[in-house]
């Protein structure tokens, strides 16, 4: 009997670490692929088109709402991201388990759709070090900072409607947590 492919949907202010644990944990458990959002935002230096997101432009994306291609989707600092449906669903028919890296929005639209999901918030202790690691990345100006931590803020009153919280405030505890959870979720199914 196979077992039934698991989703994950995991949040987290921005500089909350959560794109390094995925990724670390897509290198370690076998049978998982990370969605690919769509996004109108520009690529950073380094992205590649279907890799990190598939970057369309904002006609493309609206019509693409239009069509309800999309699992979930947001407005986030200006650009809309997407998750779409034919990709997850596929996977998880596949017997694939699936990680969904969204902003909270999305995330409440997942749930109000009462998906088979399993939801993880990814926080560090102190919004102070939410900005200290915006800053090292260096990605961003001094105005985009700011306008994601007043995000940031917003999206921690969230955190109570998910199954899980981690604070990664040390990167090696935080993957490990991660990856028992999904473990533990996985040996349910």
């Amino acid at each position: 009997m196979t077992k039934k492919a698991s989703l994950f949907v995991i949040s987290g202010p921005s500089g909350s670490g959560k794109s390094s644990l995925i990724s670390d944990v897509l290198k370690d458990i076998d049978n998982f692929e990370k969605s690919i959002s769509a996004t109108t935002r520009p690529a950073r230096c380094g992205e590649k088109d279907g890799i990190q997101y598939h970057f369309i432009s904002k006609d493309e994306f609206e019509k693409e709402i239009g069509e309800d291609s999309f699992l979930e989707w947001a407005e986030y600092s200006g650009y809309y991201y997407g998750t779409p449906k034919k990709f997850v669903e596929g996977k998880l028919a596949a017997g694939i388990n699936v990680i969904m890296e969204i902003e909270v929005q999305g995330a409440m639209q997942v749930m109000d759709k009462k998906c088979d999901a399993y939801f993880i918030f990814i926080v560090t202790t102190t919004i102070e070090e939410l900005r200290k690691r915006l800053l090292k990345r260096g990605t961003d100006s001094p105005g985009e900072i700011e306008k994601r931590m007043v995000i940031a803020v917003e999206e921690l009153k969230y955190k109570k409607h998910y199954d899980c919280i981690i604070v990664n405030n040390n990167y090696n505890e935080a993957l490990q947590n991660l990856k028992d959870i999904i473990n533990s979720i996985i040996g349910r199914k």
